[in-house]
């Protein structure tokens, strides 16, 4: 039986222990009609909406399957087990990361929250997520 994980839904301690990690490569949102059209197992994630479905990929893979994009984004984990219950942590964080003028597209996992930013900014974002972190003052 494998032990259950305590997924935290206080916003103090969420924001306390967040430890963002930033992916290595560039990563790329896609949208195709169809799951034929990828292997499903390179997906970041994928999701259905009316009018297609959206990928994100490795660029490299995107490129190799001429995928059309226009956006390439850096990748951040936020490594704590967060409630998809949870409140505010989404807002802070964005909160934090628009005060720097950091665009962020958020991936809220079963067990942790992704953030998608620009390549450009992605050591930005992880220098202000990593403040955000450890300030206290953050109420």
């Amino acid at each position: 039986m494998s032990q259950q994980i305590k997924l935290e839904n206080d916003l103090k301690k969420l924001l306390q222990s967040i430890k963002p990690t930033l992916h290595s490569g560039d990563y790329v949102f896609c949208t195709v009609k169809n799951t034929k059209q990828i292997d499903t197992n390179n997906a970041i994630f994928l999701f259905k909406e009316e009018e297609g479905i959206t990928v994100v990929l490795e660029k490299e893979i995107a490129d190799r399957q001429e995928l059309v994009y226009n956006f390439i984004a850096g990748w951040i984990t936020l490594n704590v087990y967060s409630s998809l219950e949870a409140v505010g942590l989404t807002a802070a964080f964005s909160k934090a990361l628009a005060k720097e003028n950091v665009s962020c597209n958020v991936v809220a996992a079963y067990y942790h929250d992704h953030i998608f930013v620009d390549r450009k900014d992605a050591e930005k974002a992880m220098t202000i997520l990593t403040r955000l972190s450890s300030d206290h003052n953050v109420f």
